[in-house]
């Protein structure tokens, strides 16, 4: 009987306080009305640099180049971030603390890079996971690009600027970072190993003049710049 009376508040229960409850259970923000709870029921912002980058960058780089179709604005496609570790032919565990970090810095979780052939001489083997890799596109790129500019840059020991000359050719440009402690995600009384790790920057153009305009006008802080871009918002 006690059951039968539960079930039939259950379905006189309203409809919003059953979504409510819903979207506090999962975390899903549609799934509770509209201005009944601060974040609940409301599309998440796009990032702030993309926003800046539609805006402003877009039509200044369209007029400096003088483009007759808006097809061919540069844009960033995707970052890469790769680190190469040899100490996991001989330290396995080391590239389970790397695989963390690269997840906590970025937000997603990274690919475990393995060897293509064997040498004998570093004692390799084929198919020996020996590094670990991230791929970023859409607003997590765009969100990594905004803390990397604006927070890990600047603790870069003695950092005078990012080189100019480490185009590729083909529009796309690649840092070389020696510590992974420059982001603020990673607490350096963890880190089990220093190590460093690349980020390629790859763009829709293969023109390097073009992708040195973007990314000097997202705020890239490049050797022989007076003072970096700041995104206004």
């Amino acid at each position: 009987m006690a059951t039968k009376e539960k079930s039939e508040q259950a379905e006189k229960k309203p409809p919003k306080e059953k979504q409510e409850k819903k979207a506090k259970k999962t975390g899903d923000r549609t799934a509770a009305p509209k201005g009944e709870h601060p974040g609940v029921g409301q599309p998440v912002p796009p990032p702030r640099l993309k926003l800046y980058y539609d805006a402003t960058i877009r039509p200044k780089l369209l007029k400096q180049f003088g483009l007759g179709n808006v097809h061919e604005i540069p844009k960033l496609d995707k970052i890469v971030i790769n680190v190469g570790f040899g100490e996991a032919v001989k330290q396995a565990k080391l590239l389970d603390g790397i695989v963390n970090e690269l997840e906590i810095i970025t937000g997603q979780r990274p690919v475990r890079t393995k060897a293509k052939k064997s040498i004998s001489n570093f004692g390799l083997r084929q198919g020996q996971e020996i590094g670990a890799s991230v791929t970023l596109r859409g607003a997590r790129m765009w969100e990594f690009l905004d803390r990397f500019i604006a927070i890990a840059v600047p603790r870069i020991r003695d950092f005078r600027g990012l080189n100019t000359r480490s185009f590729d050719g083909r529009g796309n440009y690649t840092i070389g970072l020696k510590e992974q402690v420059i982001f603020p995600e990673i607490s350096y009384d963890q880190v089990e190993q220093v190590h460093g790790m690349d980020l390629t920057f790859v763009t829709s153009t293969n023109r390097d003049d073009h992708s040195f305009a973007l990314l000097r006008e997202l705020g890239m802080p490049f050797r022989g710049d007076d003072k970096p871009i700041v995104v206004k918002m």
